[in-house]
C-alpha cells in the first residue's frame, strides 16, 4: 500500500517568499536596568532555605 509517489524533484530549489517585518521581535521587550531588594536574612539563612527548596522538588 503507498502513500503515493515520491519526485525528488520536488524538494529542490524551494524558494519561499517571506516579509520580515510580519516576524516576530524577539527583543522588542529588552530591558537594562537593575533589580536589588532588601532583606534581614543572612547568606548563610538564605543558601539553606534555597537548599531546603531544592530537597522538596
Amino acid at each position: 500500500m503507498g502513500f503515493g509517489s515520491y519526485d525528488e524533484s520536488e524538494q529542490q530549489d524551494q524558494n519561499v517568499e517571506t516579509d520580515e517585518d510580519d516576524g516576530v521581535a524577539v527583543h522588542e521587550n529588552d530591558h537594562d536596568g537593575e533589580v536589588s531588594f532588601e532583606t534581614e536574612a543572612s547568606t548563610d539563612e538564605l543558601v539553606n532555605k534555597l537548599d531546603e527548596i531544592k530537597d522538596t522538588n
